[in-house]
């Protein structure tokens, strides 16, 4: 009995959902507004594409064992002296070993974690 009106229950809410779903237009205002939308989707979507390229390109990570003294020096809080030591302790097996070998602080090295590798 429970499912025969669930059964019941279930049909009538599909047909007001189809009722209140049928299109009040007539076929030519619905395919202008189809490509209406269409466009602005096109358009939303290469914006967001745009936004992750410049966010990926904007993420340029120095590699410490290869970077020259400028490309060091461009890391936040790196000054030429810093920049120096980082190329004197070379080559490191991981970017922390800046922290282990007494070359930048936890706080200094915090702020460059983000754009430094480490590749062999």
């Amino acid at each position: 009995m429970r499912v025969r009106l669930f059964s019941i229950g279930l049909l009538g809410c599909t047909l007001s959902l189809c009722a209140a779903c049928a299109p009040n237009q007539n076929p030519d205002q619905l395919r202008e507004k189809t490509a209406e939308e269409t466009a602005a989707l096109k358009r939303d979507t290469k914006a967001v594409a745009e936004g992750v390229r410049e966010g990926l390109s904007d993420k340029k990570s120095i590699d410490l064992n290869k970077a020259s003294r400028e490309d060091l020096t461009s890391l936040p809080g790196i000054t030429p002296q810093r920049a120096d030591r980082i190329i004197a302790e070379r080559p490191y097996a991981n970017a922390h070993q800046l922290v282990t070998r007494h070359v930048l602080s936890e706080d200094e090295y915090s702020q460059i974690q983000d754009h430094v590798v480490v590749t062999h």
